[in-house]
């Protein structure tokens, strides 16, 4: 029976991440180059796909883990009969090769250990060519080689590595993986033993520039060291989760490649890294965003690839079972090549936010601007695929023509408040047209309530982003109308799901079902705020950490019947939605009320 989602740790070096399980087992490895995708594929389809675990060679009793204060270091603790063994894993922040490390410690008693490492690149599909001289293990296939170190000896099983021995108390055990291109030599490697320690220091010292304080202060800390850890440091970018193809509904068909950096949450990651005070990282996200999106404003994209890549093209991987047989598993994501029209309100807003905040990008943004505003000038008539990505039919998505009003809306406060040139009157025409036509072709009298789609009888959860961007109060008739809607239709088990799903796939093009979606239920706690409805607010988002592992992490979505985390994991958003949330409640002014100013 494979591990829960939640079952699962993360841990990164910036650069590129690994989910380690309960059971010792890292099931899932990236490798930095863009074409290799994972030597560890367990977590899709069988041990035999790739993993690395360490584990007690008898039955545990107990296992205890956690991460050590304010780092990214995981230790695992199991108790057996015999005594007590720690495993301790990082990824040790780097400018190279990407290198993780173990160690396994003696706590109590004498306890054997088993190790295995079977490694399979491009997603579990290649068997390397191992080498083994001097101690030492070269694993090769194609561009990519493992340099394998480890603290005592290993033998050679049918395409893997394995060993048995044993810890006593105080003894401490080290191994060392690292990755580089099978072209070039073997690197020299670190020191496991004093790397965990300078890891350590590495990530406290990061956390140190941070601003923790409220009642929240842990789960704020974790979800910050969580989203740096999904930062792809050498350019600034933010992925959505380390995975592909972990199912929004387990055994489903909704799987998809999340190992990309989304426009879409731009403004959200901006709010969160400025209150949090990690202005660099601000910085950094807001110059991924100029460079990524500079072009033909008229190919802007959705998402783009971690140093801007923007073909990201779909296939499946039929040799992968997927994750408790929810298939088929995804590398890429079709929906690179959608028309969303909410990405060009999103870019503007955070661009905004992002003077607002005293981070300059010169004269050369503004320029960019104007080219995706004056593309938008026509372009906001337009149908399109939405929030969420449907692969239905387009649509008139309220939300799209929302964010296309906030584009027009932060670049009349662009020209007012920073004295840029810009056709202003022209503007503001036609960010009142818009307004007017959303209220008129989006809002259904009958139920006092505005819709998923123009002539949709239908509620959206992304309906709850119209007051958090400035569209309308929150405390209007027709957001409280609309808020009550989505209570009604979409609140199941005190979760929202963003819409409701149909068995003939109309809206999606997808087969019914998934789980209740996390950031949605975060957006109703913020909306609650605005209402004034403070003790539901609070209610809800403690309802909302307690679904967060033993060791604070969140997946994009959680399926209330079976009472398990679903979706890609850990989710940047989630993460994101959490530390504003948070903020919110916590602040006179929060970013919920903040952004629409």
């Amino acid at each position: 029976m494979p591990l829960r989602i939640e079952d699962y740790g993360l841990i990164g070096d910036t650069q590129t991440a690994a989910l380690v399980g309960r059971d010792g087992s890292i099931d899932w490895l990236c490798l930095p180059r863009f074409d290799s995708g994972a030597c560890f594929a367990a977590l899709l389809g069988d041990p035999q796909h790739g993993r690395w675990r360490i584990a007690p060679s008898a039955r545990v009793q107990t296992t205890r883990r956690r991460y050590r204060p304010e780092s990214l270091v995981l230790e695992t603790e199991f108790q057996t009969e015999q005594g007590v063994a720690r495993l301790v894993d990082c990824m040790p922040p780097r400018q190279s090769e990407p290198d993780v490390v173990r160690i396994v410690e003696g706590v109590r008693g004498t306890v054997s250990m088993d190790l295995e490492l079977i490694v399979r690149f491009d997603y579990g599909s290649i068997t390397p060519w191992i080498q083994s001289p001097d101690g030492t293990c070269r694993l090769v296939a194609g561009p990519d080689a493992l340099w394998f170190k480890p603290g005592l000896p290993v033998r050679v099983e049918q395409g893997a590595l394995r060993a048995r021995f044993t810890v006593h108390e105080g003894e401490r055990v080290p191994f060392l993986l690292v990755w580089h291109p099978s072209n070039v030599p073997a690197p020299a490697g670190i020191d496991p033993l004093r790397s965990i320690t300078e890891t350590d220091d590495w990530w406290r010292e990061w956390c140190a520039q941070g601003d923790f304080e409220g009642p929240w202060a842990e789960a704020i800390r974790r979800s910050f060291i969580t989203l740096k850890a999904l930062t792809f440091a050498p350019t600034g970018g933010i992925i959505a989760a380390p995975t592909t193809s972990l199912p929004e509904q387990l055994g489903g068909v909704r799987n998809w490649d999340y190992r990309y950096c989304w426009v879409r949450d731009a403004t959200f990651v901006l709010y969160a890294l400025m209150n949090g005070g990690f202005k660099s990282e601000a910085a950094a996200w807001r110059d991924w965003l100029l460079r990524a999106v500079a072009g033909d404003p008229s190919k802007l994209q959705v998402m783009y690839g971690p140093a801007g890549e923007r073909r990201l093209p779909e296939l499946e991987l039929p040799w992968l079972s997927g994750y408790e047989q929810s298939a088929p598993v995804r590398v890429g994501n079709a929906a690179v090549s959608q028309f969303q029209l909410d990405v060009y309100g999103e870019v503007i807003d955070t661009l905004y936010l992002a003077r607002c905040s005293r981070i300059d990008a010169g004269a050369d943004s503004w320029l960019l601007e104007r080219g995706l505003l004056e593309y938008l000038e026509s372009a906001w008539q337009l149908e399109d695929q939405g929030i969420w990505e449907v692969r239905g039919p387009r649509r008139h998505f309220t939300h799209s023509k929302v964010m296309a009003w906030a584009a027009f809306d932060r670049a009349i406060k662009t020209i007012e408040r920073f004295h840029l040139e810009g056709p202003l009157d022209r503007w503001r025409g036609l960010r009142a047209t818009i307004h007017d036509e959303i209220c008129e072709k989006a809002f259904d009298r009958t139920r006092n309530m505005f819709t998923q789609f123009y002539g949709s009888s239908e509620v959206d959860a992304a309906l709850l982003q119209i007051p958090l961007v400035g569209f309308l109060p929150a405390d209007d008739p027709r957001m409280r109308g609309t808020v009550a809607a989505i209570e009604q239709d979409l609140l199941h088990d005190g979760f929202l799901r963003r819409y409701r799903t149909r068995p003939d796939g109309e809206v999606d093009g997808l087969p019914e079902g998934e789980g209740a979606f996390l950031a949605c239920t975060f957006w109703l706690a913020d909306n609650y705020t605005l209402l004034g409805r403070t003790d539901e607010a609070r209610a809800v988002f403690e309802r909302l950490l307690a679904l967060r592992n033993d060791l604070g992490l969140l997946a994009e979505q959680y399926d209330p019947v079976q009472q398990r985390q679903v979706g890609n994991f850990p989710q940047a958003l989630s993460h994101v939605s959490l530390i504003n949330t948070a903020r919110n409640l916590s602040a006179r002014i929060g970013p919920a009320a903040h952004r629409g100013r």
